[in-house]
Order: C-alpha cells, then sequence, then structure tokens
C-alpha cells in the first residue's frame, strides 16, 4: 500500500489529522504494513498522543484485517489450484515479518488434513530437513502434500535455495510415497504468489 494510502487509512480510523503528529509517529515506527499489522498493543501506546483506547481500536481493526483472509475453519478445504493455495494461506503468512515454511498434507481427493509450520528464518536445504517437512504427513496417513512459504519481501519469485530445496522434497516423497504436488511462495504485502508447479520448476 502506498504511504499516502496508509496515512489516511490511519488517521480515519484514529479520527486523527492526517499530517498531525499522531499519525506522522506511527508511519515513523511502523513504516510498511506488514510492521504496523506486527504492532502489539504496548507497542502502539508507546507513542505519544495515543491512549489505551485508540491502541485497542487501531489493534482490532488490525485483527479484523488479518481476519478477512481467514478461511473458514468450519468449512472443508480442498486444493484445486495454487490459487486455493494462496487463499488458504494468505492471512497467515501475508504480514510476517521472517520466513515461514509450512507444509499443507492433503487426502487423496485434496481435502486439507492439516497445515503445519515446519522452520522459521532464513529458507535453505539444510534448516528444513525431510524428516520434519514428512513427520507430520506420515503419521497423518497423507496421500500427498503441497509445499508453502512466505517472502517477507513484495517479490514471490524463488530463489536457488527455494529450488533445490524443492526438489530435494520431492525426491524424498517420491521414496516415501508422498506426492509433493506444488511449492506456492507467497510475497508480502500483496506481492501474490508464485506456484513452483505453474512455472514448469517442480
Amino acid at each position: 500500500m502506498p504511504m499516502e494510502g496508509m496515512r489516511t487509512l490511519l488517521a480515519d480510523c484514529l479520527r486523527e489529522s492526517a499530517n498531525g503528529y499522531v499519525v506522522d509517529a506511527l508511519l515513523e515506527k511502523y513504516p510498511n504494513v506488514s510492521e504496523l499489522m506486527n504492532a502489539n498493543e504496548k507497542e502502539i501506546t508507546s507513542i505519544k498522543g495515543i491512549g489505551v483506547a485508540k491502541a485497542r481500536q487501531l489493534s482490532a481493526i488490525l485483527e479484523f484485517a488479518r481476519k478477512v483472509y481467514m478461511p473458514d475453519k468450519n468449512k472443508r478445504i480442498f486444493i484445486k489450484s495454487p490459487k486455493d493455495v494462496y487463499d488458504f494461506v494468505r492471512a497467515d503468512m501475508e504480514f510476517l515479518q521472517v520466513e515461514h515454511f509450512d507444509v499443507i498434507g492433503l487426502s487423496t481427493k485434496n481435502h486439507v488434513i492439516f497445515k503445519e509450520n515446519i522452520s522459521i528464518g532464513s529458507l535453505n536445504a539444510s534448516i528444513v530437513h525431510p524428516r520434519e517437512a514428512f513427520k507430520g504427513l506420515i503419521r497423518r496417513s497423507c496421500a500427498a502434500c503441497i509445499l508453502v512459504h512466505n517472502h517477507p519481501s513484495t517479490d514471490p519469485l524463488p530463489s536457488d535455495e527455494d529450488l533445490l530445496l524443492t526438489k530435494k522434497l520431492v525426491e524424498c516423497g517420491k521414496l516415501i510415497g508422498i506426492e509433493v504436488l506444488d511449492h506456492v511462495i507467497v510475497g508480502a504485502m500483496g506481492g501474490g504468489y508464485i506456484s513452483l508447479k505453474e512455472e514448469g520448476k517442480l
């Protein structure tokens, strides 16, 4: 989101002047949407001019924004395309400030059985071990899986490490008998996604 758009939204939410001290201080402390989405009430109230009531108001609005894209937990989720994967993980991943690598376990009909975080931090083949990636899938008797991780930048293009790790896990899946259907990379702050299967890099 452009800075002016953030400025206007914050001013409207807090009933402050768009060019006033409070909005300026917020944007100085949280210069982008990702940092603001990860702010907590205590941090927000440390800004002069923002009391507990306004901090709670802003926190509630940010929580609502997160839940807008959150899938209905009471509804069975089926994965038919990379877009379905993106819709399923977007609320969890779009505003993360470090890389998270998750595995989605699927049934024979591509119904989501579970989603599990495997690692947090810089993604490389040494951190994401096949044993950890496939342990939950084996335990829950999954037929297939989808790998998914975020890029804290808005650019979801795969790195060499992403491609190397994907290749390693696809090969392990073949040996175990759990097919890796795709690896979807999510860009931060509306950066969209890339499917390695669609890109012909799986």
